[in-house]
């Protein structure tokens, strides 16, 4: 994930980099995401002296969105772009401007000055280009250079990875692999086969992954790790563990849990940089219990528990998962 917010960055940097201009604008100014994020964007207009800012103007991927209407003089025009807070630390942008911004939606006509409840943020001076029905369109994009139709699937793609599905690697292309987590993703959801193609999908894909399980099982990371979960599901009949899950620091994941199990196991690893089980006061950063079950070091869904170790298997300690709706586990570090 840290590998490709970097790329995301740079794409993102070498883009505004090349729209640099000076000349007035006289047209209706669209911004287009060809990203794999959803983005929040602001603009920025500096003319005479003066600079004032307006934003959010969310763009899902692949799509465009008018932010300026009608005829607008500028000297410069500038433009700041965030992912959504639930992709992790927004990616870093190039700064011409330190400029003024608000947390929800703003419009501040003295922007170089920042008021209460203001903060400031990198804008970076754009070049939009004429399209053929006299408008003026930006494009957002990173260094995968995805046309709409693979930003789209690249930023389904991400979203399912952010809810704990294996939909890696993120490249907007629509393997096996993906089509399955797909999938899983509807039926776990209780969505129709075909809802992936709606205009407001990245909307409930997010509320989706936002909101809590049907079990009511959150895990939340707040630790400086990434931590590595699996649960197990009880049903009354066999128990099945499936895993990994990746939390990252200072973030919340609900685990995808169909049906209405009788019981739910959870465990939690730390693991460093390197992929190496963190150990603090020499023992590995864990969160599990006493009830044995199977886990292996790749991806698994496995539904024998017997004999573990015997069939090449790893015995992991999981803890039951006691509660009602709206259960949270906090993996933090010891003191």
């Amino acid at each position: 994930m840290t590998k490709k917010k970097a790329l995301f960055s740079r794409g993102l940097t070498a883009l505004l980099a090349t729209l640099a201009f000076v000349t007035p604008v006289h047209a209706d100014l669209k911004l287009c995401n060809r990203m794999s994020y959803v983005i929040e964007a602001a603009i920025g207009v500096d003319d005479k002296g003066t600079t004032a800012t307006r934003g959010w103007f969310r763009l899902d991927p692949a799509q465009c969105r008018v932010v300026v209407q009608g005829n607008l003089s500028a000297e410069r025009l500038l433009l700041h772009a965030r992912a959504l807070p639930l992709y992790g630390a927004s990616p870093v942008q190039s700064s011409q401007d330190m400029l003024c911004v608000a947390a929800d939606n703003f419009t501040i006509a003295a922007a170089r000055d920042c008021r209460a409840g203001q903060s400031t943020a990198p804008f970076t001076e754009i070049k939009p280009t004429m399209t053929e029905d006299g408008n003026q369109v930006a494009y957002l994009a990173e260094d995968s250079e995805y046309d709409d139709e693979q930003a789209r699937f690249a930023g389904i793609q991400r979203l399912l990875v952010v809810a704990g599905y294996d939909a890696a690697p993120i490249d907007g292309t629509e393997g096996p692999k993906t089509r399955g987590a797909l999938a899983t993703f509807l039926k776990s959801q209780n969505l129709p086969t075909d809802a992936a193609n709606g205009s407001d999908f990245f909307a409930t894909m997010i509320a989706r992954i936002q909101a809590p399980s049907a079990t009511g099982l959150t895990w939340c990371n707040d630790t400086r790790y990434k931590v590595m979960g699996a649960i197990a599901t009880d049903d009354g009949k066999a128990v099945t563990s499936r895993g990994w899950y990746r939390i990252e620091p200072g973030k919340c994941l609900h685990p995808d849990i169909t049906g209405a199990p009788k019981r739910v196991f959870s465990y939690g690893e730390a693991l460093d940089d390197s992929g190496r089980a963190v150990r603090v006061k020499d023992k590995p950063l864990t969160w599990g219990g006493s009830t044995m079950l199977c886990t292996r070091e790749s991806k698994f869904e496995i539904a024998d528990q017997g004999e573990c170790s015997a069939r090449g298997l790893n015995a992991t300690g999981f803890a039951l998962v006691d509660g009602a709706a709206g259960r949270t586990l906090r993996f933090g570090t010891p003191q």
